[in-house]
């Protein structure tokens, strides 16, 4: 870890009552409540082997290793930086036996992924928080290795979709949170990759347009498409709801049922 990491840019912010601490930038993006959403899909009993896909800091992969204690978790990210700091909060945590960071991008050529480390089919779950931004009409860091990581070109989506099967195996359960109007984007990019794909709306209060929409699916699977009971965020008076405090405490699931 450089020295940058302790200076008073950094925060060092827990999560999951305190089962987990994570080092992140105070500025920027941040993990909070989508990192617990798309955690909270697999199941606490899952077993094998996971991929956190475009890990950043390692909030999802990290959380989930905390939830799911027999898995082993890959947490893939472009950025450098980010890597770096992902492999900082595996050791940081106590979870060097059985988390990795890896410095790869994913929408390289397959040599190119292999070269940097990442196996084929290997991967019975497969989770993501893929880049929200649009390359060519957002406004991205000038770094370049932050402006890969935080934006995906015109028909990136779909890119991204097919490097998620490359790492899956068969019958891999994926999970996956985007914003709500990215839904047909979504569909039509999982579309003849995975199926029984199940659709959970987030709304941040009673009365609001969802936000977000959790995803999950099984990979070759032919099971009809379904939209689950949505999951409200925050009461009338801001408060978190029953069900998201319990999510923030890693005390349940969040659909997570199999397909």
């Amino acid at each position: 870890m450089n020295a940058t990491h302790t200076s008073p840019d950094w925060s060092d912010d827990a999560f999951f009552d305190g089962k987990l601490t994570l080092r992140q930038r105070r500025q920027g993006h941040r993990a909070g409540t989508d990192a617990v959403l798309l955690a909270s899909l697999i199941p606490s009993d899952a077993e094998g082997y996971a991929v956190d896909a475009g890990a950043a800091s390692g909030a999802v992969g990290l959380m989930l290793a905390v939830r799911a204690p027999r898995l082993s978790v890959e947490l893939i990210e472009i950025d450098p930086a980010d890597s770096a700091l992902a492999a900082h909060n595996i050791v940081a945590n106590g979870l060097s036996a059985r988390c990795r960071s890896v410095t790869a991008d994913l929408l390289a050529s397959e040599a190119a992924r292999e070269a940097a480390g990442l196996v084929k089919g290997r991967a019975a779950f497969v989770l993501s928080n893929p880049p929200f931004l649009k390359a060519d009409s957002a406004r991205l860091s000038p770094d370049p290795d932050r402006a890969r990581a935080h934006a995906l070109p015109a028909d990136g989506l779909a890119q991204w979709c097919r490097a998620l099967t490359w790492l899956a195996a068969p019958d891999a359960r994926l999970a996956l949170i985007h914003r709500a109007d990215a839904l047909p984007e979504v569909l039509q990019a999982l579309d003849g990759r995975f199926g029984g794909i199940a659709v959970r709306p987030v709304f941040p209060r009673v009365n609001q347009h969802a936000s977000r929409i959790l995803v999950t699916a099984r990979k070759g699977s032919r099971a009809p498409l379904s939209i689950e009971p949505g999951l409200i965020l925050h009461d009338e008076d801001g408060a978190f709801t029953a069900e998201a405090a319990a999510l923030h405490a890693g005390h349940s699931a969040c659909n997570a049922r199999h397909h």
